[in-house]
């Protein structure tokens, strides 16, 4: 932050160094003036069950999440055809990889169960596309407020530019990359409707990898873009510190249960701690202020009571 005088008082007013830079998103608008949009992203931690993914939706719902994300992919576009027979140990017995990525793919019967129980409890939901063929899946059945890019999907440029034709925002992650891929990236994409998110793509991220400050460095670098977080780490208090460092946006993974079956499970919040979360995260944007200094009526009395000299005494 800078310090600027006003000459015509007293008082010292603090700007920020980066442009309040915002975009819409649904009835929402995301940026430096308005509230963390909050992403509790279920992904494929559901392990393919509505039941699953239901209690989810509630536990992110009544923590105050704004919206829950999934991950859509077309599986025999993603999965290099070297994989597909690769057989390995699922939760409904041992299978070829190919078949595995099939049974966490919702099918847009499945999705359409979730579009109305996510407008029944009010917060809003959308997916990573992991190629083009699952852009015009969601586009040819579903109205989702924005679209995410995952870290992996940086460098895809004719799948970001797909995702941002549609009209809608999107949001890119930058785990995994470079200055050079993001800038690149940033370069083929409409600004207006883009949104980054600082991450680092280990699951869970040790804490000094999290290098938080790479947001400060995002906003510089990108002062039209509103710039987030998505953590992949254990615990709170590296997210609280990202909103505190003027993240406009988090994401989080969430769980029923960190023990269950599935690679990014270890590194998701249960639902019990995403309430937490929200709730911190509230109390940090209160807490922060606009960074004018004023004496509040709070401390009057104070005031009154304990100081030995006043300002008017000094200035006499």
């Amino acid at each position: 932050m800078s310090e600027k005088t006003n000459n015509n008082s007293d008082s010292h007013i603090y700007e920020e160094d980066v442009m309040n830079a915002s975009v819409s998103i649904g009835t929402r608008s995301i940026g430096s003036t308005s509230p963390v949009y909050i992403i509790a992203e279920i992904g494929i931690n559901h392990n393919g069950s509505l039941d699953v993914t239901k209690k989810m939706i509630d536990g992110a719902a009544a923590a105050g999440a704004d919206c829950v994300k999934f991950q859509k992919r077309t599986p025999e576009l993603c999965v290099p055809k070297d994989q597909w027979l690769l057989e390995r140990d699922t939760p409904w017995g041992r299978m070829t990889y190919i078949d595995y990525r099939h049974k966490v793919e919702f099918t847009a019967e499945d999705y359409g169960e979730i579009d109305s129980y996510c407008r029944d409890n009010g917060i809003d939901w959308t997916v990573s596309c992991w190629d083009e063929e699952a852009v015009a899946f969601m586009e040819a059945h579903f109205e989702v407020p924005f679209y995410k890019a995952a870290s992996a999907s940086l460098t895809d440029i004719a799948l970001l530019r797909a995702m941002q034709s549609t009209g809608k925002p999107l949001v890119i992650s930058t785990g995994m990359s470079t200055m050079e891929e993001i800038e690149t990236a940033v370069a083929s994409l409409n600004e207006d409707r883009l949104l980054i998110a600082h991450a680092t793509s280990s699951y869970p991220c040790p804490t000094n990898e999290l290098n938080l400050s790479m947001i400060r460095t995002l906003q510089q670098k990108f002062p039209n873009i509103p710039i987030g977080y998505s953590g992949h780490e254990v615990g709170l208090a590296t997210t609280y510190a990202a909103v505190a460092l003027g993240a406009t946006f988090v994401e989080r993974h969430i769980t029923l249960d960190r023990a269950m079956w599935g690679t990014d499970q270890a590194a998701s919040v249960e639902v019990g701690g995403l309430g937490r979360l929200v709730r911190d995260i509230r109390d940090i944007e209160s807490a922060l202020g606009d960074g004018i200094k004023r004496v509040y009526d709070s401390e009057m009395g104070a005031r009154a009571k304990l100081r030995r000299v006043r300002s008017e005494e000094v200035s006499a």
